[in-house]
């Protein structure tokens, strides 16, 4: 056990991937002491800046009642150890598991919670891992205070990126739709809202509102999937009780309280009338849900056609069967969008004519900031629910004479996404990806250093012509597209900005789109038609696909 100047370490508690929890006390004063150690003997810089930055929130917030206090952060040989107080409690998840809370004593803890999450926003701090193990309550006293702000941030607002599920910031099973980033919206306060919505239905109904363990299958659930209604499950649960957890686990922050406060006095209205008649009678939620802080809606609006189009075209790519697909399966279409007037404008759908392929191309044309990025965020939800890969990439007008410079950068990102799974799936992507190089791999990883992470060293290529090397990449990147292009994970491109694509990545889209080899393909352009004439590269390239 590992020895802190001035502090007794007497047994651990808690154990984490990234963490040591003891129970100690103070030398000089005997006091009982929280230490919370970081596991690796030698952290990175990064893993010392995550303590000191939760030492700094913590400490911001020790005035509060309801958070515990942090008394210092303290050098122990390489790393860092922070010393809490140690108020004798126990976490929620440890207290579950031997207890049950009664009615009253569900209200009376969660009105508590509620406040403290009230004062913590009131700091513009977001926890952002809400959950029954950073929640610790005594039962003796009745104190109820949060832990753990390793992840939270000091911010009003925060974008969370794309990843692979099992390297998400949070605890998944209790992150909100948002936090998955997966929902092309930003995270806020309400966020947390989510998370102890979970919460409160697993300590309500003993189980998880999604009780799967599979991360892809989880975010899902989470971002597309209704919630069994608690009183559905515990009859007992008073209807009010069980509509105030199912406002908390909506999908989108619009619809859950917009304030700690709000929550907090409809839970004290059921409090009251469970202390003074024994039941709960239904009453209109969010009557004094007023929030304090101005926020923008993050929902689309005035989309719906070409959201379905969008959507209705993802599904013709990712279905596995024939039954009810049209003849001319494999098309073009373009989603023009008006910037001044917000009409829309009929789409021009063009059939490619490959009877036998899967893949679709579309095409979405309007002035910049009019929203086109956005829409296409809307496929994450139909994505994931498929398994499918959604990648990224964006053409530059100051660097049109680099190659392929969008379609790099997608596929970089699909690569690094790749390199966050495990090594039996590894394994497994190594023998896909070194199947479809043969002995070209070098190509692949002279433009995507990463892969070669994957796949390891590859020989040196014979050396050829410039008409010959383009048309050897043009072939081994295809293959390596293919890899990606499977019933069981349909692939999504996006490519933004196509005015200023250069001509190597056109002659690539043609290649892809007329190659009926590739299958389960879904590519999406969006373009300023505003800055395209007739005669522009990419309208040529276009009037070659039809």
């Amino acid at each position: 056990m590992m020895a802190i100047p001035g502090v007794a370490v007497l047994a651990l508690i808690y154990e984490s991937s990234t963490s040591l929890v003891y129970r100690g006390h103070n030398e000089q004063n005997n006091q009982p002491v929280i230490i919370k150690l970081i596991k690796e003997d030698y952290p990175t810089p990064e893993e010392l800046n995550r303590y000191k930055r939760e030492y700094e929130i913590t400490a911001n917030l020790s005035l509060l009642d309801g958070v515990v206090k942090v008394y210092k952060l303290q050098q122990v040989r390489n790393s860092l150890a922070m010393i809490l107080e140690d108020f004798g409690g126990e976490s929620l998840k440890i207290f579950m598991a031997s207890q049950k809370f009664t009615i009253l004593g569900f209200l009376t803890t969660a009105i508590k919670v509620a406040e403290t999450l009230g004062e913590i926003h009131g700091k513009n701090v977001i926890h952002k891992d809400i959950n029954p193990s950073n929640i610790v309550f005594n039962p003796a006293t009745g104190q109820v205070k949060l832990i753990d702000f390793s992840i939270s941030t000091a911010s009003n607002l925060e974008n969370i990126p794309n990843k692979n599920p099992n390297f998400l910031e949070g605890t998944l099973a209790y992150m909100s739709p948002e936090q998955t980033g997966r929902m092309n919206r930003v995270v806020d306060y309400r966020t947390d809202f989510y998370s102890l919505g979970v919460t409160f239905y697993e300590i309500l109904a003993g189980q998880l509102p999604f009780p799967t363990t599979d991360p892809m299958e989880l975010v899902h659930c989470h971002i597309a999937k209704q919630p069994v209604p608690l009183a559905e499950i515990v009859p007992e649960i008073p209807k009010a009780v069980s509509d105030i957890v199912m406002k908390l686990l909506a999908k989108t922050a619009e619809e859950r309280y917009q304030s700690a406060w709000g929550l907090k006095a409809d839970l004290e209205s059921c409090l009251f009338q469970w202390q003074t008649s024994g039941v709960v009678s239904e009453f209109p939620l969010g009557s004094q849900d007023i929030s304090d802080k101005f926020q923008i809606p993050q929902k689309l609006y005035g989309r719906q056609r070409e959201v379905e189009t969008l959507l209705a075209a993802f599904e013709r790519v990712a279905a596995t069967n024939n039954r009810g697909y049209r003849t001319d399966n494999s098309q073009i279409s373009v989603i023009k969008k008006e910037s001044k007037s917000k009409k829309e404008i009929p789409l021009s759908v063009l059939a490619r004519g490959q009877h036998k392929s899967r893949s679709e191309m579309m095409l979405i044309a309007g002035y910049s900031g009019i929203g086109k990025s956005a829409m296409v965020k809307i496929l994450d939800k139909p994505i994931t629910r498929r398994r499918g890969y959604f990648i990224w990439g964006k053409f530059d007008q100051y660097k049109r004479t680099i190659p392929y410079s969008a379609v790099v950068s997608a596929f970089s990102e699909l690569v690094r996404q790749l390199l966050t799974e495990s090594e039996a799936q590894l394994a497994v992507w190594r023998e896909k990806l070194r199947s479809s190089f043969g002995q070209n791999g070098q190509i692949i990883i002279d433009v995507i250093p990463e892969v070669e992470l994957i796949v390891g060293a590859q020989s040196p290529v014979a050396e050829l012509g410039p008409t010959e090397s383009l048309n050897r990449f043009n072939l081994v990147f295809q293959n390596f597209i293919r890899v990606f292009c499977q019933p069981e994970h349909p692939l999504v491109i996006f490519l933004d900005d196509l005015q200023w694509a250069d001509s190597a990545t056109l002659k690539l889209i043609e290649l892809m789109m007329t190659d009926e080899a590739t299958q389960y393909l879904f590519l999406i352009g969006a373009y300023r038609d505003n800055e395209v004439s007739p005669t522009h590269p990419l309208m040529m390239t276009l009037e070659t696909l039809r």
